[in-house]
């Protein structure tokens, strides 16, 4: 007997169907990923540009009162900010490019390095090495050759990263007419309470202003100085250059230290000691240094983040999902720790009501 009750087991018409119920959605979670999983970096950079151009579409819509056309109009803005610098600098690119390439043929000679060998004898068993076991003159040309075929088709681009732009402007319209609508409806669905919702999305807005304004500006204005100085000093390619500096700037523990070192080297090989001192000296100081000035000024405490969580957040993100990675991989970590610091206050919450109890 059991005491006149009826055993029905322990799974009842409702746990089996909310078992039901959970698999479903669980399937319907993963099919939704499954959508959405291509476009996640083309998301990750849309909220990233409304975030920091929500002020912009605020100050318009206060003034023009019309969501819609209010939308469009800072999509029109953003998109000329960014489209049209990146045609320019995208032609100067191709250009700085074809005559770097030609320098390398001509001086990708013989005689060439014969010179280097009579003009540095310290260095004379190195480079007679690289000149009969690493064939670099026939290396070079052949580079060269394969960097003149594809070089134009990546600086253009393709149809992809049109569509990928153009579907990026589609959502960013959205995310600037329906903003409100988007938290709100963020705030229903998610467990949190109204005051734990505004701390996540302050924590999303800070993080992704960090990301900008302190990892994208910095590196800019990194790439902007050390490109500037390879111009003066006439060294090929300067905007090449300092694009690609501005790129590894992002990246913790390379930087453009990786770029402006080697183009150094070859002005000491040139016999050029007084240049590559400028270079070395410009690169330590105004180029290396910006990092350590500037980057407080525009970030301070919002990221709130150790800045070892910052390397691995980075450079794992940029593993993980590629240029986007510099948004998604802070901004997972500091979500991360955002919803660790929900968990510990609701814990310590509910510690502390249980000893009022006790006692």
């Amino acid at each position: 007997m059991s005491n006149g009750a009826t055993d029905q087991g322990w799974l009842t018409r409702e746990r089996g169907l909310l078992l039901v119920l959970i698999a479903a959605t669980a399937i319907a979670f993963y099919l939704c990923y499954l959508l959405f999983a291509p476009f996640l970096p083309i998301l990750a950079w849309a909220l990233a540009l409304a975030v920091v151009a929500h002020p912009l579409n605020r100050w318009l819509l206060r003034h023009l009162r019309r969501e819609n056309l209010t939308a469009a109009l800072a999509v029109l803005i953003v998109a000329v900010g960014l489209i049209g610098p990146a045609v320019l600098a995208g032609q100067a690119i191709v250009q700085e490019a074809r005559e770097a390439i030609d320098r390398v043929r001509e001086e990708a000679t013989t005689e060439r390095w014969r010179q280097l060998v009579e003009r540095n004898r310290r260095l004379a068993p190195v480079l007679s090495w690289m000149e009969t076991n690493l064939k670099i003159e026939e290396e070079a040309r052949r580079l060269a050759e394969t960097l003149a075929g594809r070089l134009p088709g990546v600086v253009t681009g393709s149809v992809r990263a049109v569509a990928s732009l153009v579907i990026l402007l589609f959502v960013l319209f959205f995310l600037f007419r329906d903003w409100r609508l988007g938290l709100q409806g963020v705030r229903a669905l998610v467990p949190l309470s109204e005051s734990e919702a505004d701390r996540v999305f302050e924590r999303v807005s800070d993080t992704i202003n960090a990301a900008i304004f302190g990892t994208i500006a910095v590196a800019f204005v990194q790439g902007t100085l050390g490109g500037l100085m390879f111009w003066w000093l006439g060294l090929p390619a300067p905007l090449l250059w300092g694009l690609v500096m501005s790129l590894l700037a992002m990246i913790p523990m390379l930087g453009t230290f990786v770029i402006w070192a080697p183009a150094a080297l070859f002005l000491v090989l040139e016999g050029n000691w007084g240049k590559a001192l400028i270079l070395a000296a410009w690169g330590l100081t105004a180029v290396g240094l910006i990092d350590n000035l500037l980057y407080p000024m525009l970030v301070g405490r919002r990221l709130r983040l150790h800045p070892l969580l910052v390397f691995f957040s980075v450079v794992g993100g940029v593993f993980s999902f590629g240029v986007s990675g510099v948004i998604l991989g802070p901004l997972i970590v500091a979500l991360t720790r955002a919803l660790l610091e929900i968990w510990r206050r609701r814990t310590a919450g509910g510690q502390s009501a249980e000893q009022g109890v006790d006692r």
